[in-house]
């Protein structure tokens, strides 16, 4: 039924509270899982971001190097249990758009992820990524909910 499962993540355990129902899901339809972390650029103000592009850039590379070694811990782990996960570091924004746009370029059927559960003010103010990737996609999207 599913061939290719995307997993964002952004290195919270709410996040990967996902993992365990991508790695069912994987493990009975023989799917490959993708894992996906979004690297949103850092944001300095105007004035900041002319005067210390240097760090800026530092700052971007450190974040780059951190997904990409969570990740590799993430899907060393999965393949330890004989599943078939890549992973990929994508610097961008906004996040629910990148997530929509790799899941459709890597012809994944299904995008497994988790939400963070919030309501009313907090929603208004921060925006939910998962409710955005479900409202936009083109393929099922499984929404977890982790345990507080």
């Amino acid at each position: 039924m599913f061939k290719h499962i995307l997993v964002p993540l952004d290195g919270s355990a709410f996040a990967e509270a996902a993992l365990p129902y991508a790695q069912s899901l994987a493990g009975k339809y023989q799917a490959e899982i993708t894992l996906l972390r979004v690297i949103v650029p850092p944001r300095w103000p105007g004035v900041l971001e002319a005067e210390l592009p240097e760090l800026i850039e530092r700052l971007s590379k450190t974040a780059a190097q951190d997904a990409t070694s969570y990740l590799q811990y993430r899907q060393e782990s999965l393949q330890a249990q004989g599943l078939r996960v890549t992973a990929r570091a994508q610097s961008g924004e906004p996040a629910p758009d990148l997530i929509l746009e790799i899941a459709k370029e890597l012809n994944c059927d299904l995008i497994v992820m988790s939400t963070h559960g919030r309501s009313g003010l907090q929603r208004w103010m921060f925006g939910s990524v998962a409710e955005r990737v479900l409202r936009h996609a083109e393929i099922p999207v499984m929404l977890i909910r982790p345990k507080e």
